[in-house]
C-alpha cells in the first residue's frame, strides 16, 4: 500500500474513533443510569436513592450524546448553557406540551429561600418557601443551600410562581406536599418529593390576603386542582400516602415531564371522578418520564379528557400502567414497556369498571411503542384521525430513543459554571 493511501486510512480510523468513543462512553453511562434507576430504593434516611446521586454521571452522559442534540427538547433547550444559574428563567421558555405556556414566575423577581422551617402556615416567616409561594406578585423561587424541608401543613402555591430546585439539593418529605389549586402559571422543577402526608384539619394561608380553615388533605405529592397552564418538570416523587402528582376539579393545560416516579401505589390521577363532567376539558402531556420500581398502577389514570403520553420509559407495573374510565381519549406514542415478570402483569391497559361493549368504543391509541418482556397494549376506538388531535401536543420520537430521552429524569444536580 502506497504511502497516501496509507495516511488516508489513519485519517478515517480517528475519525471513526472519535465518534466511536464518545457514543460508547455515553452507552455505557446509559446502561449504568438505567441499572441504578432500576434498583431504586429508599435510603436508610428515607430519602430517594436514585436520581441525584449520579448527577455528575447522568451530567458527562448528557454531554457525550451531544449537548444540545440529546433529542429531549426540554433539556436541548437550557441544560447546555454553563451560565444557567445567571440566566435561569430561560427555562419557562423551554416548556412543551399542553403546558407550554406555563410562564410562572417568569414575569417577577428571584425569591431565595434562606429557612428550612414552617413552623406557622398562617404566618410564615420571610425567607421561607411557605413565604415565597403565597405572595400575590410573580415570584421566581430558589434556594441558598442543600434543604430537607418538612412541611406542617399543605403547601398552597400562588399564581405566577416558580419553584426551581436547580443549584441545590432540595427535598420536601415527611410531611404535607404541595397543593396548587385554583391558581395558574405555575412550574415546579427540581426537587425531590416524597413520603408525603395529609395535612390538617388546620387554618392556612393561601395568599397574602387569605388564610382559612383546610380539612384533612390526601397526602399527595403534588395537588393539582381546578388550575391551569401547570408544568411539572424533572423532580423526583415516591412513597406518598395518595397519589404522587393528581390532577382534578376542571384542570388543564398541563406538562408532566423529565419526572422519575417509584416505590408507589396509586401514581398519577387525571380526572376528579366518572361523573365530573367537567374534565372533559383536561389536556395534559405525560412526557419524557421514567416510571421506575416499585411503581403498581396509574401511570396515568385517566377520566374524561384528552391525555398525550409520549416518549415515557415504564420499567414495570404490577397492575396496570395507563388506565381511565369515563371515555377519555388516550394517544400513547412512542414509549418503551418493559413488563414486569409477573404473568398477570403484562397488560398495560386497563379500562376501570366498564363492560367491553361499552369501552370498546373508547379512543385509546398505540402508535410506535416498543414492547418488551411480553408487555401488550389493547387498543379501543379509532386507530388514527382526527379524534386525537386535541390529544396530540408535540411530535413522538421513536421508541428505541426513549433511553437516551428519559437518561436525565428526576431532579438534576447542577453544578455552578458548568452546563447541567
Amino acid at each position: 500500500m502506497d504511502r497516501p493511501a496509507r495516511i488516508l486510512l489513519l485519517v478515517l480510523a480517528c475519525c471513526c474513533a472519535s465518534l466511536f468513543f464518545p457514543l460508547a462512553a455515553a452507552s455505557r453511562a446509559l446502561k449504568d443510569h438505567r441499572h441504578q434507576g432500576f434498583n431504586a430504593s429508599a435510603s436508610a434516611s428515607g430519602a430517594i436513592d436514585n436520581p441525584r446521586g449520579n448527577g455528575t454521571q447522568r451530567r458527562e452522559a448528557f454531554s457525550l450524546l451531544g449537548c444540545g442534540s440529546s433529542g429531549n427538547p426540554i433539556d436541548d433547550c437550557w441544560r447546555c448553557d454553563s451560565n444557567w444559574h445567571n440566566n435561569r428563567k430561560r427555562l419557562a421558555e423551554c416548556a412543551i406540551g399542553f403546558g407550554r405556556n406555563a410562564i410562572g414566575g417568569k414575569n417577577g423577581e428571584i425569591y431565595v429561600v434562606t429557612d428550612s422551617s414552617d413552623d406557622d402556615p398562617v404566618n410564615p416567616k420571610p425567607g421561607t418557601l411557605r413565604y415565597g409561594v403565597i405572595q400575590s406578585e410573580p415570584l421566581w423561587i430558589i434556594f441558598e443551600r442543600d434543604m430537607s424541608i418538612r412541611l406542617s401543613q399543605e403547601l398552597i402555591v400562588n399564581s405566577y410562581k416558580t419553584i426551581d430546585g436547580r443549584g441545590a439539593n432540595v427535598e420536601i418529605a415527611h410531611g404535607p406536599c404541595i397543593t396548587i389549586q385554583y391558581v395558574s402559571h405555575v412550574i415546579v422543577h427540581g426537587i425531590a418529593v416524597h413520603d408525603c402526608k395529609p395535612g390538617g384539619p388546620a387554618m392556612v394561608r393561601s395568599s397574602t390576603t387569605h388564610f382559612g380553615w383546610r380539612t384533612v388533605s390526601d397526602g399527595d405529592g403534588i395537588s393539582i386542582f381546578g388550575s391551569n397552564n401547570i408544568w411539572v418538570d424533572h423532580c423526583t416523587l415516591a412513597r406518598c400516602t395518595d397519589g404522587l402528582i393528581d390532577a382534578i376539579m376542571a384542570s388543564t393545560d398541563i406538562t408532566i415531564s423529565n419526572n422519575h416516579f417509584s416505590d408507589h401505589d396509586k401514581v398519577m390521577l387525571l380526572g376528579h371522578n366518572d361523573d365530573y363532567t367537567a374534565d372533559r376539558a383536561m389536556q395534559v402531556t405525560v412526557a419524557y418520564n421514567h416510571f421506575g420500581q416499585g411503581l403498581i398502577e396509574r401511570m396515568p389514570r385517566c377520566r374524561h379528557g384528552y391525555f398525550h403520553v409520549v416518549n415515557n420509559d415504564y420499567t414495570e407495573w404490577r397492575m396496570y400502567a395507563i388506565g381511565g374510565s369515563a371515555n377519555p381519549t388516550i394517544n400513547a406514542e412512542g414509549n418503551r414497556f418493559f413488563a414486569g415478570f409477573n404473568e398477570n402483569s403484562k397488560e398495560i391497559t386497563k379500562r376501570e369498571y366498564t363492560e367491553e361493549s361499552i369501552w370498546k368504543s373508547w379512543n385509546w391509541r398505540s402508535e410506535g411503542n416498543l414492547f418488551l418482556n411480553g408487555a401488550y397494549f389493547i387498543t379501543s376506538g379509532a386507530g388514527s384521525g382526527s379524534v386525537y388531535g386535541k390529544a396530540s401536543s408535540l411530535a413522538a420520537k421513536p421508541a428505541a430513543y426513549v433511553g437516551e430521552l428519559t437518561l436525565s429524569a428526576g431532579a438534576l444536580l447542577c453544578g455552578i459554571g458548568f452546563p447541567c
